[in-house]
């Protein structure tokens, strides 16, 4: 299977894939070789590529995704690699965000929009800190030593 990531600036990847994972508008679909064609509407949140052994994330800011064939093609306002999104950054505007005041429907609806993206992108940003090719270096076993 190939996936193609766009974005209205630039092609953000063009591969071969596994398996693709994305967040809709209303859930989340996972997309494996042979999967029937499909058009939907992506919510903002994480993409996750999955490619010989190894998971790449993204957050992605809505648009559309459209399988067809043998290729998964995700048209989006924003993809940015999980590596890039900083942690602490991301807090420090998250905590802004939430700090802001909301008096009016209008400042709500910019309050929690903004809190949403904060939030996705963070949940992002720790999933890439801890990809399972890092699993061996977790210790999860429960013991102490």
């Amino acid at each position: 299977m190939h996936c193609i990531v766009v974005t209205p600036d630039e092609v953000v990847l063009e591969e071969p894939v596994e398996f693709v994972v994305l967040t809709l508008y209303d859930g989340e679909i996972g997309i494996a070789p042979g999967r029937t064609p499909l058009i939907g509407r992506l919510g903002s949140g994480e993409m996750r590529i999955y490619h010989e052994g190894k998971v790449s994330y993204f957050y992605i800011d809505g648009g559309f995704v459209e399988v067809l064939d043998e290729t998964v093609t995700v048209l989006t306002h924003q993809a940015i690699p999980g590596e890039k999104l900083d942690a602490f950054v991301l807090q420090t505007k998250l905590d802004g965000a939430l700090s802001r005041p909301a008096a009016t429907l209008e400042q709500r609806a910019l309050r929690d929009a903004a809190v949403a993206e904060y939030r996705a992108k963070l949940r992002v940003a720790h999933r890439t800190e801890f990809s399972p090719e890092d699993s061996d270096e977790i210790d999860d076993s429960g013991s102490d030593s």
